[in-house]
């Protein structure tokens, strides 16, 4: 039987919804997954949600119009720019999302792991020894980080981890850029406050950890790149937007620098001919570093949540465009 109250999913989402389902059917709401395949607009036309529940997908003012009865998007995740919070204030429609799920862990790991199989040549070492390679040697050099500066760009939850997790591998130097830190904060995180341009000069491993938005859009560019060392490392967890991934691209092809760990693009998926996906000094994944099947259950929990307090006359909890 059709559920007169609706909860849209606009996918990709998760193997299953039955954590909404469950939290949501107390109010009589149901929960309908919509494919990436499948128009958006359209479909919220047709289902006239209550609440629409997203991670990737843009949420706008198109999708506003075709859902008159819609009181709040909630993002599966953190950073909310794919949806238009303007155009959600206008309709007085609460955008949410979810900060405090536990990929602080998840991420920083995936920051690791990336500078380890670029550093350690895991992924290029990998192919050769199974085409028969072997004893490659200093053919190939690995510089390791005893002793060597790490650099972060965002001081976060996230960065905070991955900072103590890059200190065990004997990084003896923590540079911090974000306006938010403070030099008695830092102080106490053992790290030193420096602008991104000291960072991109001194730092062997450049780690990003910001958000997106307009001030950080390209922050690390072709002026920036030029100031690393030939044997500096760029992992990027955060967002490709920070990123110009020609001017890195080319980087990495002139062996200006190392290698780049990379789990996120300025697009999603990287299109077929970006230059980064055939460049050998590149370990790519797909967006992949906040998923634990542990954060995922968190994820959908703590969403639901939000959207359960609103469809119940509450504000969210974690409310990004109040009015």
């Amino acid at each position: 039987m059709a559920q007169d109250r609706v909860v849209v999913v606009l996918e990709p989402g998760y193997a299953d919804y039955e954590t909404e389902r469950r939290i949501l059917a107390p109010l009589g709401v149901g929960v309908t997954a919509v494919g990436v395949k499948e128009d958006a607009v359209k479909a919220l036309e047709r289902l006239n949600p209550e609440a629409i529940l997203v991670r990737e997908r843009r949420v706008d003012a198109a999708c506003f119009d075709a859902a008159p009865n819609l009181k709040a998007v909630v993002r599966y995740g953190v950073g909310v720019d794919n949806v238009d919070l303007s155009a959600a204030r206008d309709r007085k429609i609460a955008v949410a999302n979810v900060p405090d799920y536990g990929a602080a862990e998840e991420v920083s790991d995936q920051a690791v792991a990336l500078y380890l199989a670029v550093a350690r040549r895991i992924v290029t070492r990998d192919a050769q020894v199974r085409a028969g390679g072997w004893d490659f040697g200093q053919r190939e050099p690995i510089h390791g980080h005893r002793g060597g500066t790490l650099g972060l760009i965002g001081f976060g939850r996230i960065a905070r981890r991955a900072r103590e997790k890059f200190g065990a591998l004997g990084f003896s130097r923590v540079l911090a850029f974000d306006p938010a830190l403070t030099d008695e904060q830092a102080g106490s995180a053992r790290v030193e406050l420096a602008d991104v341009d000291r960072i991109c000069s001194d730092a062997d491993l450049v780690s990003l950890h910001a958000p997106a938005s307009p001030e950080t859009a390209k922050m690390i560019d072709a002026r920036r790149i030029r100031l690393m060392k030939p044997t500096a490392i760029i992992v990027n967890v955060a967002r490709g937007e920070l990123i110009d991934e020609a001017a890195l691209a080319a980087a990495l092809r002139e062996g200006r620098i190392f290698g780049a760990g990379l789990d996120v693009f300025a697009e999603e998926p990287p299109a077929p001919d970006n230059p980064l996906l055939a460049l050998p000094n590149t370990v790519l994944s797909d967006h992949t570093g906040w998923y634990s099947e542990f954060s995922v259950r968190e994820l959908q929990n703590k969403a639901a949540g939000e959207v359960a307090r609103v469809l119940g006359g509450a504000a969210p909890e974690h409310w990004v465009n109040p009015w």
